[in-house]
């Protein structure tokens, strides 16, 4: 965006100069509303804006030359301004919905990738007290908009350090972190992403979706992190339609 405002401005002052410096030299001797430099100005104010109030006008070839250039590349600029405004209007209105906003709740859940496991975890959420009560940061880049509009979104790729600070991965409580079968090797991606999160929170209680749960790397997470066997999983689904979560978490009766 603000290339593109460099370029606009870059692209407007060389109207202003180029436009102002022919109308000024082959208008000023023969044009009678011409009596200062000031008037040419405001002859390329009006006419690159395309307002025209018509109390000067160029009477040479060389100063309609110079109106048409200071009008194309006027409504250009000025048109290209309003679409980057009215841009930036609509993403700073909609961050909540549209993942940009900066999470700035405390001890909450983050889920990392929105795959159909993880839309089954959220189904079960009001079933498990500890994590009903939490706050829900969903980060993915697997949709576009907010999901569920009463849980926080922040969209990229949570393997970002960027991103995961954008969803406040430091001072969350609980962290799923959901395979994306998107990879070639989904269990070594999703370890990566479990590295990163323990490296920007130690503390937090991890959740870790493992196609392979004997996977070499596995050793590697740590006494408080979980291994959520994807076939395990799945099971869960087909028999209970929502993740049972019951070794980890105390379900409601």
């Amino acid at each position: 965006m603000f290339n593109r405002i460099r370029f606009l401005v870059a692209l407007l002052l060389l109207s202003l100069v180029s436009s102002c410096s022919l109308f000024w030299h082959f208008e000023r001797s023969v044009n009678a509303h011409i009596t200062s430099f000031g008037d040419v100005l405001w002859w390329w104010f009006i006419s690159s804006t395309t307002v025209g109030y018509g109390d000067i006008a160029p009477v040479t070839s060389m100063g309609r030359i110079a109106g048409v250039i200071a009008v194309l590349v006027g409504i250009y600029s000025y048109t290209n301004f309003i679409t980057i405004t009215a841009d930036h209007l609509h993403g700073m209105t909609n961050q909540h919905r549209l993942g940009t906003a900066r999470v700035k709740c405390r001890d909450h859940v983050v889920i990392c990738e929105y795959t159909a496991f993880a839309d089954e975890l959220i189904q079960a959420l009001p079933a498990y007290p500890e994590l009903a009560r939490r706050e829900v940061v969903i980060v993915t880049d697997l949709v576009q908009t907010q999901p569920y509009p009463h849980h926080s979104f922040v969209r990229g790729v949570p393997i970002s350090p960027v991103i995961l600070e954008r969803a406040g991965i430091a001072r969350a409580a609980i962290v799923f972190v959901f395979a994306n079968v998107r990879y070639v090797d989904p269990d070594l991606k999703t370890l990566h992403t479990v590295s990163r999160v323990r490296r920007l929170n130690p503390s937090a209680r991890i959740f870790v979706e493992l196609n392979n749960p004997l996977h070499p790397l596995a050793l590697e997470l740590g006494a408080d992190t979980r291994i959520l066997p994807t076939q395990d999983m799945l099971a869960s689904v087909l028999k209970g339609k929502t993740l049972d979560l019951s070794a980890h978490f105390s379900r409601q009766s």
